[in-house]
């Protein structure tokens, strides 16, 4: 069965850093694009970031400058960086991981970021 491990969530001061990390675990032979969503209270999920198998980005504009998301060493593990952080980026963020050839698309289950002094 195929889960996705996410963590590196907590509480940090404005203009501090997270890492949030997600890996792909039961799932041996596909390579996915990866990507974090974030969902805030009273709001739709929306992107983040998103990077493809050959380690193309894709940002929002909200984020941009400011967050930076990688590919691990491991096979299908993802990394984001924050920085300069903000209370509007307070919100439960979510690791996908999909691959379109094969229909395959998996959720984590969320891990929380609050922004806040």
């Amino acid at each position: 069965q195929v889960q996705l491990v996410e963590s590196g969530g907590g509480l940090v001061q404005p203009g501090g850093s997270l890492r949030l990390s997600c890996a792909v675990s039961g799932s041996r032979f596909v390579t996915y694009a990866m990507g974090w969503y974030r969902q805030a209270p009273g709001k739709q999920r929306e992107l983040v970031a998103t990077i493809t198998s050959g380690g193309d980005t894709n940002y929002s504009d909200s984020v941009k400058g400011r967050f930076t998301i990688s590919r691990g060493s491991a096979k299908n593990t993802m990394y984001l960086q924050m920085n300069s952080l903000k209370p509007e980026d307070t919100a439960v963020y979510y690791c996908n991981a999909e691959a379109r050839a094969f229909r395959l698309d998996y959720w984590g289950q969320g891990t929380q970021v609050t922004v806040s002094s």
